[in-house]
Parts: structure tokens; C-alpha cells; sequence
């Protein structure tokens, strides 16, 4: 069984922050893969489903960014999924928009979500880095992640939660580098992407 974790803020004032991608591309995996319908528990919501043979349970964590580790505990707890067997969803400062990186354990990069999860499960869980680009400046990274992406943001948002969801089944399968190559090509195709760039770690 694997955990896979979206990250965001709860509630319609966040719903389109830059910051709550990872929400915005779990809603997207339930949907594309007919996942049962979101239920409270955890301190968060979560859906089950199946991914190729993989058995996974979808959550958001509620508690609120900088807590997410309290939700995600309760949830790998009760189901006792390991940190190895936990994927999280997040947006990613670090990497131009759209740009799609996976790694397992390694820094939190000032995310305070991550921060939490690994003070509550330790470090060696997967994480799905989404690309949302930095401002320019860390005094507006604040003001960055918890505005909402611009209209003109929307047509390359859409399409890399499409292409998260069309090919997330490797991510539970454990081949990350092939993951990350298709969501790439997946982005690439529709113009978002340019051809030196990878989808590798």
C-alpha cells in the first residue's frame, strides 16, 4: 500500500495559491483514476483507489501547511505505511514552472510543509516536486507561493496535473526517473517546456 500526499492550505481563499499545487494534482489523480469519493479522517481528507497493481490511499492534509506532518503521521500510522512507501506532492520554488523533479529523502528547501512531515515520519519519503517557479527574490517568495496563479498560468497548471495523473501509476510502481521523462514529454508537447531540459533528478 502506498500513501501519496498533497500538499495545500484547506478552504476557497487557497484553493488556486501557488502553493496548494499539490492538492490540485491529487484532486486530479482521484478524478482521472475513478478513486472513491473524499472522506474527513486524518485530520485531512483521503480517497482510495488502485494505481496498476498498487493498492493507494489519496490525502489532503487540513491542518494547514506548516502542520502537515501531524495528518500524514496519523494516516501512515493507522495504515502502517513506512516513510519509503509515502509519496508527497508539492510545489517546488526551485524549478521553472511546469518542470516536474522526484526524489527520495535530502533537503526541505525552506518548505515548511516538508518541514513538518519530516519531523513527524523522519526523511525518507518520496517527494514530487512541481515547478512553480521563484520570484526573483526571497522577500517575496511569501507573497509568491500564497497568491494565486495568474490566468495565464492556467493552460500549463492544467496540463501538468493531467500529465501527473496520466502517469503517476510509475510513481506507485517505484520508477521515478521514467515518471518524470513522460510528464516532461507530456509538457514538452503542448509548448511548455523546451527541449534541453530532462526529467531527471
Amino acid at each position: 500500500m502506498r500513501l501519496f500526499v498533497g500538499l495545500g492550505n484547506p478552504g476557497p481563499k487557497f484553493a488556486r495559491n501557488r502553493h496548494n499545487v499539490g492538492f490540485m494534482a491529487v484532486d486530479e489523480i482521484a478524478r482521472r483514476h475513478g478513486f472513491a469519493p473524499w472522506r474527513r479522517r486524518f485530520q485531512g481528507e483521503t480517497s482510495e483507489g488502485t494505481l496498476g497493481t498498487e493498492r493507494v490511499i489519496l490525502l489532503k492534509p487540513m491542518t494547514y501547511m506548516n502542520d502537515s506532518g501531524r495528518s500524514v503521521q496519523e494516516a501512515a500510522s493507522f495504515f502502517k505505511i513506512a516513510p519509503g512507501d509515502v509519496t508527497v506532492f508539492h510545489d517546488e520554488l526551485e524549478l521553472p514552472p511546469g518542470k516536474v523533479r522526484v526524489k527520495i529523502g535530502g533537503g526541505i528547501a525552506g518548505h515548511n510543509g516538508l518541514r513538518s512531515i519530516s519531523a513527524h515520519i523522519g526523511n525518507e519519503y518520496r517527494r514530487v516536486r512541481l515547478g512553480i517557479g521563484h520570484p526573483g527574490v526571497k522577500e517575496l517568495v511569501h507573497g509568491h507561493v500564497l497568491s494565486d496563479f495568474a490566468k495565464a498560468d492556467n493552460d500549463w497548471v492544467a496540463t501538468l496535473c493531467d500529465a501527473v495523473a496520466e502517469h503517476v501509476a510509475l510513481v506507485a510502481k517505484g520508477t521515478d526517473a521514467t515518471f518524470a521523462n513522460r510528464v516532461h514529454l507530456a509538457m514538452q508537447a503542448k509548448g511548455f517546456l523546451t527541449k534541453d531540459d530532462n526529467g531527471k533528478e
